[in-house]
């Protein structure tokens, strides 16, 4: 078991600017922490920060308790997983896994029963006198996760493990990987990838990295906390419309009043309700309201908080259907969730109920998001409300 500091760190290469900027976290002990953002963020950098691939600039980086800035990448206690597998094309499944042990001059019966075990919990155990080309891509990610498995490290580093993967053999190696965190839950586990679903669906704790102007102000990291923490209370736009598949939709507004528990903003030629925070807003600051595609509502007719919008284009899945519609002062075209046995066609009119509950409200100008004034009684159990976006919590959410 090791727990993971970042207290101030940084990374830059040379005069160019911040990769990693001022990042400071907490991983506990057995904690599935989650690296997520886009490309070019520096996820894959900061993984490579904790196993003593890359230097840090400064900062410090604790590991069990101990500062592990100047320590070589053998006296982390770390584990590894990369995106290629690294596996050598001429040794046997149980070769590759025994490698590191018999490296390290481990006993020859400790290496055959830890090999074993590892490749129990992976279902490995009719392959290990096979070759790696005559693996399967998701067995042979198995067979990298079982080398990092039988040095029974106290943090597993993953980087992008999946990204080779088909769509399939995706979804079944993730299910895996939360296994594998629930059979062996007291090592500390960091996994990156640019996969938000990968990121809600697999992490205790997400870290949501950001990349551009943002980091310049406010560092690397726009915000930490459980998966539904992030998706509920996003503290800015970019993780609003990060979080969440498919993103959030934007539309221009604008404050017309404001009380504690609830604030009216105009968008076109009509006035909403926003159960939002804006007490210490001015009239007329210029906002953006935030709905996901998961929480709009269809109606038959025009009414109190209900916008108008033409489909422009239909996608049908099965399950579900995503309309997408012209809005009159949305950053895009809106989308909304129906059934998959929707019966609109492209070029209806179809009117959206914005249920004050579930919008939220970002300001124009920085894209901080407004505090929601909602309770959270069907996810308390998933995080902290203290702190979070200073929400106020008062009424349950509708969802």
């Amino acid at each position: 078991m090791a727990e993971l500091i970042f207290k101030g760190v940084h990374k830059r290469y040379g005069d160019n600017p911040y990769t990693i900027r001022d990042v400071n976290l907490h991983i506990e002990d057995g904690e599935f922490c989650v690296f997520v953002g886009p490309s070019g963020c520096g996820k894959s950098t900061l993984l490579r920060m904790v196993a003593g691939l890359e230097d840090i600039t400064s900062g410090e980086l604790q590991i069990g308790g101990k500062r592990v800035n100047e320590a070589a990448p053998s006296e982390r206690g770390v584990s590894m997983v990369f995106q290629s597998y690294a596996l050598y094309p001429h040794m046997t499944v149980y070769e590759n896994m025994a490698f590191g042990l018999k490296v390290a001059k481990t006993e020859e019966g400790t290496v055959d029963k830890k090999v074993r075990h590892a490749a129990k919990i992976l279902q490995l155990d009719p392959l290990l006198e096979r070759l790696p080309k005559e693996l399967s891509g998701g067995q042979r990610q198995r067979v990298a996760i079982g080398r990092a498995i039988v040095r029974e490290p106290g943090v597993f580093l993953f980087d992008e493990p999946l990204s080779n993967l088909d769509a399939a053999l995706r979804v079944k190696t993730r299910l895996e990987i939360a296994r594998l965190h629930e059979d062996i839950g007291t090592a500390s586990m960091i996994y990156v990838t640019h996969d938000q679903v990968e990121a809600m669906t697999l992490a205790d704790k997400i870290v949501l990295l950001n990349a551009g102007e943002p980091v310049q102000r406010d560092g690397s990291v726009a915000q930490c906390g459980a998966p539904l923490e992030l998706y509920h209370f996003p503290v800015n736009k970019f993780v609003a419309g990060f979080i969440g598949s498919p993103k959030m939709n934007f539309v221009n507004a604008t404050l017309e009043s404001a009380a504690p528990e609830s604030a009216t903003v105009r968008m076109g030629d009509k006035s909403y309700q926003v159960r939002i925070n804006a007490v210490g807003l001015s009239t007329g600051t210029k906002l953006e309201i935030g709905i996901r595609p998961e929480h709009t509502k269809l109606v038959e007719h025009d009414g109190d908080n209900v916008i108008a919008g033409k489909i422009e284009f239909i996608e049908k899945l099965g399950e579900a259907s995503y309309l997408y519609l012209n809005v009159p002062d949305a950053d895009d075209t809106m989308t909304v969730r129906q059934s998959g046995d929707t019966t609109y066609e492209i070029g209806d009119t179809v009117f959206v109920h914005l249920q004050p509950d579930v919008l939220h409200a970002f300001k124009k100008e920085d894209g901080r998001a407004c505090a929601r004034t909602i309770r959270v009684d069907s996810v308390k159990d998933s995080f902290s409300v203290a702190g979070v976006a200073g929400a106020v919590v008062t009424e349950a959410i509708k969802m």
